[in-house]
């Protein structure tokens, strides 16, 4: 039993508030999903399959509601119960900065999710909005430089200018990374959960309990989507719940791994969320190298290139899964969070099983010639030259096809 409440604050018994916080957002989440999917179905809001989808019957896009009532439900309740205590004005203000961003990115994508809003407003929006989040407070001002990198130890403080660019970078590029990682059945749910598992174990490593229960809640509310997006998914986030994780996790992983107010240790959160920012810009290229927009809709995606190397949809899942784990766990590390050193063992031995499993069926299932490899030269195939068809390449959207990235 836990104590009685006003005795129970994050910094009194810090773990037992983020425990608490993630079990009620994921059973919250759970709850909610399912009535969501209801209303949707009935209220006939759902997204269409299309030649550059995965699913092949209409699905109900509204997740991204249920993942931010179980978020919202579960922090009032630790609100509610007294359990944050008082908090510095500054921390304080930061943690409203947070919530308040993410629900305007939410709105945001809920909005493109709505009424299928064009690619430049959306990203105008949401440029807007970073910049407000900047200013109050939410912001990378000063980076701090591991091992003595470049010569330095210490802080880099960064001025005004540079320090917007950066936090507006930052902000709006991982929002934009869980977006487009989304593509597959459970696929950013998931790897947004194991991020932010990670972001809790570097925030309560560096005494930033409050960013810390943020973190946990929404890692509790990924677990809690995942009961009904995992392969085969009944409901999809849409981008309302994607852009909410994407913010979500961008900022507290500023506010989280803060040092002082404005000092972030910027080589943790890279870590932690380095495969989706290396996707999008490796996709974001491909498509400038072939002379076509950034937002123009093709299958260049990590996801994309492992079934077409023969990977089942569950497995190149749960092998993304696994990278994302080693990387938080080389977070820790780097962090010096307790057992750090036991945790990475862990999380090494997962992803070296994982690799040679999803590895066997692959052979199984081409030496049974149950897989066609479209792109011939190598496990992950290239990237569809400029113009090109087939398997590799994306057909032209066709006119009342929204052209999402």
């Amino acid at each position: 039993m836990f104590p009685q409440a006003p005795f129970v604050t994050i910094s009194s018994h810090p773990v037992a508030v983020a425990l608490v916080t993630f079990v009620s957002a994921a059973l919250l989440t759970a709850v909610v999903v399912p009535l969501v999917r209801r209303l949707g179905l009935r209220w006939g809001l759902i997204d269409q399959p299309d030649a550059r989808k995965q699913h092949t019957t209409p699905m109900v896009r509204l997740g991204g509601v249920g993942i931010v009532a179980g978020f919202a439900l579960a922090l009032g309740l630790v609100w509610g119960l007294g359990w944050f205590g008082s908090l510095e004005p500054a921390k304080d203000q930061l943690i409203w900065t947070t919530l308040a961003g993410s629900l305007c990115f939410f709105a945001i994508g809920l909005g493109d999710d709505l009424f299928a809003l064009p690619p430049l407003p959306r990203l105008a929006a949401q440029l807007a909005v970073a910049m407000v989040v900047w200013s109050k407070g939410v912001r990378i001002g000063a980076l701090d430089l591991p091992f003595g990198l470049g010569g330095f130890s210490g802080s880099i403080g960064l001025p005004e200018g540079l320090s917007l660019l950066a936090t507006v970078i930052w902000l709006v590029g991982i929002t934009n990374a869980i977006n487009w990682l989304d593509g597959l059945d459970g696929l950013a749910a998931g790897v947004s959960g194991i991020a932010a598992i990670g972001l809790i174990s570097v925030s309560f490593s560096l005494h930033q309990s409050a960013a810390g229960v943020l973190a946990a809640a929404l890692a509790g509310a990924c677990l809690g989507f995942l009961r009904y997006n995992f392969n085969p998914a009944r409901i999809f986030m849409g981008d309302g719940g994607s852009y909410f994780l994407g913010f979500a996790l961008a900022s507290i992983s500023i506010v989280g791994p803060a040092k002082g107010l404005t000092t972030v240790s910027v080589l943790l959160p890279l870590l932690i969320l380095s495969l989706p920012l290396a996707d999008m810009s490796a996709v974001i290229m491909g498509r400038l190298s072939a002379g076509r927009s950034p937002f123009y809709p093709d299958r260049r995606h990590l996801h994309h290139r492992l079934l077409r190397a023969g990977f089942s949809h569950r497995r190149t899942v749960v092998l993304i899964y696994a990278f994302t784990q080693w990387l938080a766990a080389l977070a820790l590390v780097l962090a010096n969070a307790e057992m750090r050193f036991l945790w990475l063992a862990l999380a090494t031995a997962v992803l070296i099983g994982v690799v040679i499993v999803s590895r066997r069926q692959v052979v199984a299932l081409v030496g049974n010639e149950v897989v066609e490899l479209p792109c011939e030269g190598s496990l992950l195939p290239p990237d569809p030259a400029p113009g090109g068809s087939g398997p590799c390449s994306s057909p032209e959207p066709s006119a009342g096809v929204d052209p999402r990235p």
